[in-house]
């Protein structure tokens, strides 16, 4: 009778006021937190959400750094390759560009490449970029909330994890034949990485939905 009767207050709740538990379904009262609390489902203990303290500001900051750290990762030299005397540099970009100059099938291997390690995070960036601007500027939350969204398409897409495994993995399997360097390019790949996962757990998704929707109490923190 008891769950009954919590099961009747939970339908009559507007879906503002609900959060579902991603991992087994619960719909729960979405329950209001302090800066740096967060919510646990009591059937499971997923964490629903959690509340960052100061989010709108400290995510601006992280996305200006990943968006100025963006060029000097992917056009920077990352390595420098010795072969008998011969030295070459290589960076990101002209990693690309050396598998579509190679034809066939590496040219769309190229594009793949080209696309997830360089295109979509960029996009990725810039719309946070844009998302975070509409909410400091209190204009057109509308918009952002239609980035947003795309966002969470483009989510998955980004794989700048796998391109740094595979830079590893070619500089292990290269110091048997040259003499690789790790070059200044490389720092700032890792960095650029780095900051992006910061980015991912700093910029909670609850609360910049709470802020595109008018809070005005998220965007003030």
């Amino acid at each position: 009778m008891a769950e009954s009767a919590d099961l009747q207050q939970v339908s009559e709740l507007s879906l503002d006021e609900l959060v579902g538990c991603h991992e087994c379904d619960l719909l729960l009262r979405k329950p209001q937190l302090a800066a740096g609390d967060r919510a646990e489902c009591p059937r499971c203990g997923f964490v629903l959400y959690s509340h960052n303290h100061q989010v709108i500001r400290r995510s601006f900051a992280l996305v200006l750094a990943a968006l100025l750290l963006y060029v000097p990762a992917n056009f920077l030299p990352i390595m420098q390759i010795n072969v008998l005397g011969q030295t070459s540099e290589d960076t990101i970009w002209s990693g690309v560009m050396s598998l579509y100059d190679s034809g066939g099938l590496l040219k769309s291997i190229a594009l793949v490449v080209f696309l997830c390690s360089m295109v979509i995070p960029l996009v990725k960036l810039l719309i946070q970029f844009i998302v975070l601007l509409t909410i400091r500027l209190d204009f057109a939350r509308s918009f952002g909330l239609l980035l947003y969204r795309m966002y969470h398409h483009f989510k998955e897409w980004g794989m700048l994890e796998v391109y740094l495994m595979g830079i590893l993995v070619s500089i292990v399997k290269l110091i048997d034949i040259a003499s690789p360097t790790l070059d200044f390019g490389l720092a700032c790949f890792v960095a650029l990485l780095l900051v992006q996962v910061w980015l991912e757990v700093t910029m909670e998704p609850h609360q910049i939905w709470e802020a595109l929707s008018g809070g005005e109490a998220y965007a003030s923190h």
